[in-house]
C-alpha cells in the first residue's frame, strides 16, 4: 500500500515565546541603548532582580548574547558587554552602506505618494526628538527611517540583510546621535525628495553619502574619546565545600 499523505489538518500548536527569549531581548535593547555599556560586568542576580526573573533564564540569555557577539564571555571572570573594535564597526557600516544605497535606488523607483508620506512622518518625528533632545527617540526613528526605505524597494532579501545588520547601526549609532544631530536629518530630508522625484540614481548617491558621513563620525569620536581603562575582571571564588 502507498504511504499515506500527511493530514492537512495536523498543525504546529502555538508556544509562547520562551522566557529565555524575551529576557535576551531586553539585556540587548540595554546594551543598544547604552544603559549597558560596553566593557560592563553583568552579574547574574543584578540583572535577574532588573527583569523580575530567576538566574537560569539570564544565564541563558547571556550565553546567546556570547554566540552573537554582544556580550563576552570569560570563563572564571563573567560576562562583559562586548566592546566593539573599530574595525568592527567601520566594516559594518560599509556593507551598510552598499545595501542601503541600492535600497534607496529601488525605493525611488517603486515608492507610492503613501510610502512617501511615511516617509515625511518619521523625518518629522525625528526632527521633534532632536529639537526635545530625545536620543532615544531620535535613534528609533532614525532606524525606522532607513528600514521603511528598504521596505518600500520592494526587495524582500534586501530586507532580511538590512534587519540583520538594524540592531548593530542602532547600537553604534546612539552615541553619536547628538553629533550627526541637525545635519542628518536634512540629508534625510533630501533622500526624501529624490524619491519623491523617482530621481533612482540620486537617492542612492544621497544614501551612501549619508551613510557614509554617520561611519566617519563614529571613527571620528572614537578617536577623541579618552581612553578609558579596561575593567577590571577579578577571578571569581568557588565556595569552599563543607564538611
Amino acid at each position: 500500500m502507498p504511504p499515506r499523505e500527511p493530514s492537512l489538518s495536523a498543525h504546529r500548536i502555538d508556544r509562547p515565546v520562551p522566557l529565555r527569549e524575551r529576557v535576551y531581548q531586553a539585556i540587548q535593547e540595554l546594551i543598544i541603548s547604552r544603559q549597558l555599556a560596553p566593557g560592563q560586568h553583568l552579574v547574574e542576580s543584578e540583572l535577574a532582580e532588573l527583569l523580575g526573573v530567576s538566574r537560569q533564564p539570564v544565564r541563558e540569555a547571556l550565553q546567546l548574547l556570547n554566540s552573537e557577539g554582544w556580550v563576552d564571555l570569560s570563563p572564571g571572570y563573567g560576562a562583559f558587554v562586548h566592546a566593539p573594535t573599530e574595525s568592527e564597526v567601520d566594516q559594518l557600516l560599509a556593507v551598510r552602506a552598499v545595501l542601503e544605497g541600492e535600497s534607496a535606488r529601488l525605493a525611488a523607483q517603486r515608492a507610492d505618494s503613501a510610502g512617501v508620506e511615511r516617509l515625511r512622518k518619521l523625518c518629522a518625528d525625528g526632527e521633534a526628538a532632536l529639537a526635545a533632545d530625545e536620543v532615544d527617540a531620535m535613534v528609533a526613528a532614525n532606524a525606522e527611517l532607513h528600514r521603511l526605505v528598504t521596505e518600500l524597494s520592494g526587495n524582500q532579501v534586501l530586507l532580511d540583510f538590512v534587519s540583520q545588520v538594524d540592531r548593530r547601526v542602532r547600537w553604534y549609532y546612539t552615541p553619536i546621535a547628538r553629533q550627526r544631530g541637525k545635519k542628518s536629518w536634512q540629508e534625510h530630508a533630501k533622500l526624501i525628495d529624490a524619491i519623491e522625484a523617482g530621481d533612482a540614481e540620486a537617492a542612492s548617491r544621497i544614501m551612501r553619502e549619508h551613510t557614509e558621513r554617520t561611519r566617519q563620525s563614529y571613527l571620528e569620536q572614537r578617536k577623541t574619546e579618552e581612553p578609558q581603562a579596561a575593567p577590571v575582571r577579578t577571578r571569581r571564588r568557588r565556595t569552599a565545600a563543607r564538611g
